[in-house]
């Protein structure tokens, strides 16, 4: 096992934080995660194969905690309609052909068209790569023989995944149901 000391280890990776319940509630640093766990306040689920050192104990890494208490989630946070956000839920993918382009090459397309009354809705704007919008114009996706590859709606939950710049971890995939969604911390 590699061991590393916390302040090593600290900066290079975030932990995503579940409730007692198996929900996602947040990404914390890995300093906050130990915090956590030294005080017996969470239990850890998945774990690196690195080593985190101190005097008198060593634990693994961990990737994923989960509470031993249960921390009350609002039941309606709206999440905040904006460029990014529509870009996360759409997971950088142009709902039309499913490229990836550059975060450049991305644009916000209207469902229904903003000519034709279309509205600055979650259900009515997706991402969509610059040849698909020009393609599609100001036309419905139908006219346009262009069907979506999802239907596109508000985000059903907050929960962690104002990514980190390291992005998600793959050990985090069981545990949030889309990883698709948008999340957002709750502080602990």
């Amino acid at each position: 096992m590699e061991m590393e000391t916390p302040f090593q280890t600290a900066n290079m990776s975030s932990v995503l934080v579940l409730n007692v319940t198996y929900e996602p509630l947040s990404v914390v640093s890995m300093r906050r995660a130990v915090v956590l766990l030294l005080k017996e306040k969470a239990e850890i689920l998945e774990a690196t194969e690195r080593e985190i050192r101190a005097a008198n104990i060593s634990l693994p890494a961990p990737l994923v905690i989960r509470l031993v208490y249960y921390v009350r989630v609002p039941h309606r946070v709206l999440v905040p309609f904006s460029r990014k956000t529509v870009m996360m839920r759409d997971k950088h993918t142009c709902q039309y052909c499913g490229a990836q382009p550059a975060r450049a090459e991305l644009t916000l397309d209207h469902v229904l068209p903003k000519v034709r009354g279309g509205l600055n809705t979650w259900e009515n704007v997706v991402c969509a790569c610059k040849a698909c919008n020009n393609r599609k114009g100001s036309r419905t996706p139908e006219e346009a023989n262009m069907p979506l590859r999802c239907v596109p709606q508000r985000p059903k939950y907050l929960a962690v995944v104002v990514l980190t710049s390291q992005g998600a971890h793959d050990a985090w995939v069981k545990y949030i149901p889309e990883m698709g969604d948008d999340l957002v911390g709750i502080s602990i």
